[in-house]
C-alpha cells in the first residue's frame, strides 16, 4: 500500500466513511414505543396539504380516548382505518418526546425546536430518505406549533382492538343541568391547585375550561377549545356528585386551572 493510499484510508476511517472497513456501523437503539387505544374518527373533509405530507396522503384520523383526549394520528404509509371502531396504535407521542428532549431556552425561542422534530421523526421511522425526513419534520413542527396541546401521534403500527365487535355501550345523554364555576369549586374533593406552565406557554396564566362532570364526580368530557385546557390531567380531579331530587346527575360546568410561570 502506498503512502497516499494509506493516508486516504486513515482519513476515511477518522470520518467514519465506509470503504476501508468491512464492519457495519452500529445500529441506533430503537426508541421505546407508546401505545394508545381509542375510538377512531376519520375526518374526510379536514385534511390539508400540510396534513397530507405527514399522513401518507390519506384522510385525517383521530383516536378519541375516554371522550377527553383526541390523538391526531400520522402515518408514513397507508393504513386502512374505519371510523367508529376501536383501535390500538403503537408509535411515538410527539409532544411527549419533544418535551423529554428539553429546551435550554424554556420555549422562549419558539416551540417546538426544529431539531427536536427531526429527532422524533427519525426515532419513529428510521431509514427514511433525507428529503422525506425533512418534509415530515417541517410538517410536524408546523402542526405542533399551531396546536401545541393537541396530541400528535406518529404511528408505526395500528390494528383493531381485541373484542371490537362487541356491542358498544349506549351513549349517555348530554347533561341538562349547568352549575356555576364557584359552586362547582366548592364540591372539589381532590385535584391539583396549580400546574407548571408548558414549554409552549412559559408565562402560564389561568384557563377557564368548560367540562362535563359525571354522576361519580369525575370529569368525563372537555368542551373547551382553549389550548391550556387540553393539557390538564383531568383524571386527577374528583368532585362530590351533584344531586337532584336525591339522585346524582352529570352537569355542565366551568373549571378554572392556574398554570405557574416557568422559571
Amino acid at each position: 500500500m502506498t503512502r497516499s493510499t494509506y493516508s486516504f484510508c486513515l482519513v476515511a476511517m477518522t470520518l467514519g466513511l465506509a470503504g476501508c472497513s468491512s464492519e457495519p456501523a452500529p445500529k441506533q437503539a430503537a426508541a421505546p414505543l407508546d401505545k394508545i387505544q381509542g375510538n377512531a374518527l376519520v375526518a374526510l373533509n379536514e385534511t390539508t396539504s400540510l396534513d397530507g405530507a405527514l399522513n401518507a396522503g390519506g384522510p385525517s384520523v383521530y383516536l378519541i380516548i375516554d371522550r377527553l383526549t383526541r390523538y391526531r394520528l400520522f402515518f408514513d404509509k397507508a393504513f386502512e382505518v374505519e371510523g367508529g371502531k376501536e383501535y390500538v396504535a403503537e408509535g411515538i407521542y410527539a409532544q411527549k418526546a419533544i418535551d423529554a428532549m428539553g429546551d435550554p431556552n424554556q420555549g422562549k425561542g419558539g416551540y417546538p425546536l426544529a431539531e427536536s422534530c427531526g429527532k422524533v421523526v427519525r426515532m419513529t421511522w428510521p431509514g427514511l430518505a433525507f428529503d422525506v425526513t425533512d418534509s415530515y419534520s417541517s410538517s410536524l413542527r408546523a402542526k405542533v406549533n399551531r396546536f401545541p396541546a393537541r396530541p400528535v401521534f406518529l404511528v408505526t403500527k395500528i390494528q383493531l382492538a381485541p373484542g371490537d365487535s362487541k356491542q358498544k355501550p349506549e351513549e349517555k345523554e348530554a347533561p341538562k343541568v349547568s352549575v356555576p364555576a364557584d359552586k362547582q369549586r366548592a364540591l372539589l374533593v381532590e385535584g391539583p391547585a396549580t400546574l407548571p406552565a408548558p414549554l409552549w406557554e412559559p408565562k402560564g396564566g389561568t384557563a377557564h375550561c368548560k367540562v362535563v362532570v359525571d354522576e361519580e364526580g369525575k370529569i368525563s368530557e372537555l368542551n373547551s377549545g382553549a389550548q391550556l385546557c387540553e393539557t390538564v390531567p383531568w383524571a386527577q380531579f374528583r368532585y362530590k356528585p351533584t344531586l337532584k331530587a336525591g339522585k346524582a346527575i352529570s352537569v355542565n360546568t366551568e373549571v378554572e386551572v392556574t398554570f405557574d410561570p416557568r422559571k
